[in-house]
Parts: structure tokens; C-alpha cells; sequence
């Protein structure tokens, strides 16, 4: 089951990177350099959060283990 997460998470990644890159390179040949790189900011804040989300739970896993 943690495996199928681990996978998830990768493959949404995968698509937010993707998407992103897409936008930019519209923006940009539309010369919209400042929405491009709001676009690519917001994209590497929702994977942060997502990672961030990722290791709270790892931390939550591991104090429920170790009973601390």
C-alpha cells in the first residue's frame, strides 16, 4: 500500500512538472515573462507542499512506531 502512494505521488509530480513546462512555454513565446515565472513558482510551491505532506507523514509513521 505504501508503495502505491510512493508511486502516486511521483506520477502527480510528473504531471504538475509537466504542466508547468507547458504553460511557461506558452507564456513566454506570448512574452509574458512575469506570469511564466509566477506559473513555475506556484507549480514548485504545490509540489513542495505536496512533499512537505509526504514527510509529515513519514515523522507521524515513525513516531507511532517507536511509540514516542
Amino acid at each position: 500500500m505504501a508503495i502505491q502512494m510512493n508511486v502516486d505521488l511521483i506520477f502527480r509530480i510528473a504531471v504538475i512538472g509537466i504542466l508547468v513546462a507547458v504553460l511557461n512555454m506558452v507564456l513566454k513565446r506570448s512574452e509574458r515573462e512575469e506570469q511564466a515565472l509566477m506559473v513555475t513558482l506556484a507549480g514548485m510551491i504545490v509540489v513542495l507542499v505536496m512533499v512537505l505532506r509526504e514527510i509529515n507523514n513519514l515523522f507521524d509513521m515513525v513516531k507511532t512506531m517507536f511509540n514516542l
